[in-house]
């Protein structure tokens, strides 16, 4: 399983900005400052509301970025889409503010090749975003682990079956020499030619 979930840290929501206290005085230039202050502090909360969108717009976007590269690189052993951690915004809408893929990294039973190969595919699938997060690391660091032991099984493989083939070569070998000595052995038993007019 590859993830990023990393959350986002911003100010505090909007809800629970506390209103601004307003004391009420009779005074003209009170009333206006009291205006001024609503309208500051109107400023601030717009102002706020916009750089917490701008945060979630490019956490999302990045976000969908990470987990589109695992699944392209992951190609066959991505089991099912994306799934995302969902924030919502001031504006009222869902933003991805983490994400996972599931991916199959196990060993493929008694092929080697198959696996070093498959172990490969994983980490390039793990490390395939911009910036792997540490469970993308970890997963990828599995895969370099599998890789290595497929590679010393591999090797172990064609050892056995290098051993086996000059088994069977020396096979072929010790019958051929073994029909060669017993043509020559029947040749010997023949009285030869000068024995005979001796």
């Amino acid at each position: 399983m590859i993830s990023t979930s990393n959350e986002l840290s911003t100010t505090r929501p909007l809800s629970s900005i506390p209103p601004e206290r307003v004391s009420v005085s009779n005074s003209p230039t009170s009333k206006a400052s009291s205006d001024q202050e609503k309208q500051a502090s109107f400023d601030q909360a717009r102002l706020d509301e916009s750089r917490i969108l701008q945060l979630l717009r490019a956490r999302d976007r990045e976000v969908r970025a990470h987990e589109a590269a695992h699944i392209a690189a992951g190609r066959e052993y991505i089991r099912g889409g994306p799934n995302y951690t969902l924030q919502q915004g001031p504006d009222g809408r869902s933003y991805a503010i983490g994400g996972e893929v599931h991916l199959d990294a196990s060993p493929i039973p008694n092929d080697p090749e198959a696996t070093l190969t498959k172990a490969e595919i994983v980490r390039r699938a793990a490390l395939a975003p911009a910036e792997p997060s540490p469970q993308d690391v970890q997963v990828a660091s599995n895969a370099s682990s599998m890789a290595a032991r497929a590679r010393i099984d591999l090797a172990i493989q064609r050892r056995n079956e290098a051993e086996q083939n000059s088994n069977q070569q020396q096979d072929v070998v010790n019958k051929e020499n073994s029909s060669s000595i017993s043509a020559f052995q029947v040749e010997e038993d023949r009285p030869s030619i000068f024995s005979q007019y001796a």
